[in-house]
Formats: structure tokens, sequence, C-alpha cells
């Protein structure tokens, strides 16, 4: 499957669902710029069970996380396509709202996996998830990586 026959939009999303394995693990994020971290983190999601779906921030949502205005850096179209290129990747998807809440409704995934730097047990996703006998997961970082890191690495780099 090519990575543009990966991107599913909301409306498209329950007749999708219908072709992926179980157990269905989701996670969240911006993803603004994909590195060694994020592969690492998706694929130890994936590994939880049969597929992983990815809800991504639309830019908008994004810029509600207060990362900065200029954030995100790569369109949700580009790093929509960058996430669905990942063998660990069945479906990418996104959400505008600040959470994946709503998102979750629909895709009712059997386990929800957050990053390390999250407690998973005060998430309104956990909740729901458990609420009807799904796992949620947080999953350590692999360390010397992360984004905001990276993009302040690059602005000191300008000339």
């Amino acid at each position: 499957m090519s990575p543009a026959d990966k991107i599913v939009s909301r409306s498209e999303i329950d007749e999708r669902l219908a072709s992926v394995a179980r157990p269905l693990v989701f996670t969240n994020g911006v993803f603004d710029l994909l590195h060694p971290g994020h592969a690492d983190y998706l694929a130890r999601a994936r590994s939880l069970g049969g597929a992983l779906i990815v809800g991504i921030n639309t830019d908008s949502s994004a810029r509600l996380l207060g990362k900065g205005d200029d954030r995100p850096i790569n369109s949700e179209a580009d790093r929509a396509f960058m996430l669905a290129a990942l063998e660990s990747v069945a479906l990418v998807t996104s959400f505008s709202e600040r959470t994946p809440i709503e998102l979750l409704h629909a895709v009712h995934p059997d386990i929800y996996v957050k990053g390390g730097d999250y407690d998973i047990e005060t998430l309104d996703e956990s909740r729901f998830v458990r609420s009807y006998g799904g796992e949620a997961h947080a999953i350590a970082f692999r360390p010397g990586y992360s984004t905001t890191a990276l993009v302040k690495r690059i602005r000191k780099s300008k000339p």
C-alpha cells in the first residue's frame, strides 16, 4: 500500500478500520519533524497490537498546543505522508480539536499509547479507552531526540 493510500479522512475512518488487524493500537501527536525517536516510538507502539493508527493534530490544532506561532514547520499533509510512509503505521488520520478524544470515539482502539513524557493515568483519552475495556500505555522516548530541541538546534545554526 502506498503512503497516500494510508491517509484517511475522518469520514472514511469507519470503512478503513474494518480492514486493519486487531488488536488496534492508536497514538496521536503533531509529529512535526520526523526523527529516529519518532520512528522508534511508533515501531514499539505497533508491536503492542495488530495495527497502528496515528492521529495527527491539524495545523490549527497543533498551534493550540503552544509550541509557537511558526509551528508546525511541516504542513499537515506533509506530516501525514511521512508517517504513512513508515512500515509500522497502518493508517493516518487527523483531528482538529486540542485532544483526540472525539477521534477516539470513532476509532475505538483496543490500546491507546502516548509517549513517556505524559502521565498516562491523568489523560481523558486513557480513561475513555479503559471505560470499554481497552488498555492505555506510556512508552518511554528514545533518549536524545526531541522535535523542540531539533528546531532550536536548526535555528541556532542559521547564519
